[in-house]
Order: C-alpha cells, then structure tokens, then sequence
C-alpha cells in the first residue's frame, strides 16, 4: 500500500512540475503579448498601484541585484508604466509609483494571467471544484 501511495504521489508532483513548466512558457508567452521582458512583467506584477515602493523592495521582492532592478525599472519608467520619487523620509530612497499608464497595462495582464489555462478549462465544472479543493487540502497547514 505504501508503495502505490508513494507512486500516487510521485505522479501527482510529476503532473504539477508539467503545469508550472506550461505556467512558465504561458508567462513568457504573455509577456511577450504586453511587450515586457519577463522581469519587466515580474516588476509590474510586484509592485502595488496604490503603495509605493522603494527600490531595494523591489529588488527583494525579484531575489536580484539592485543593478538590475534599475536597468528593468529605467525600462518601465521609459515606457511611463512608473516613476521613481524620492522618499518623503529620505530622498535618498528612490520610491517606485505605478502610472495610470501602468496601473491599466497590469490591470490587463492580471486578466490575462488569471485566465486558466487550457488543461484546466478541459475539465468538467464538477472535476475543477475537485481539484480546487484537494490543492487547498494540500496546501493547508492543518
């Protein structure tokens, strides 16, 4: 019994890297679609419309260097997604605010990114509501 649990569950992670494989080829895709980089698209994805952000934050928030967190942001700030402006506490600390402009551009992305994907539109409404709920099972702490 232990052996075919252990295969059970051995497929089922199998099964979920193929999804966060397509997931990570579905990102790039959109990306592409919205003309971003995927660490532009990451960036846009991370920072809050409606609270700004110092750099370093940003930088955290990707696990990169703030080097490059300049290079994406000099990017999406040329594009007008973002501003950078000095803290009101320190003006030394370069504080990141989404534009219009950005704010609507991830609001589509957001849409386009909570669209599932076709694997899981193939499944009845009955198997989705399954599947919901085991992955909540699954990931509760309880």
């Amino acid at each position: 019994m232990e052996t075919l649990e252990r295969s059970a569950a051995s497929e089922a992670w199998a099964l979920i890297a193929q999804l966060f494989t397509s997931q990570r080829t579905r990102f790039l895709a959109i990306a592409s679609e919205f003309d971003l980089a995927p660490a532009q698209l990451g960036a846009l994805k991370a920072l809050d419309p409606e609270d700004p952000l110092p750099m370093r934050e940003l930088a955290q928030a990707l696990a990169c260097d703030n080097s490059n967190v300049t290079g994406i942001v000099d990017r999406l700030e040329a594009r007008g997604l973002v501003e950078r402006r000095a803290s009101t506490d320190d003006r030394r600390v370069k504080m990141l605010v989404v534009t219009e402009a950005g704010k609507d551009l991830r609001r589509r992305v957001k849409a386009r990114m909570e669209e599932p994907p076709e694997a899981l539109k193939r499944l009845a409404p009955e198997e989705q509501v399954l599947l919901r709920d085991l992955l909540r099972k699954a990931m509760s702490r309880t």
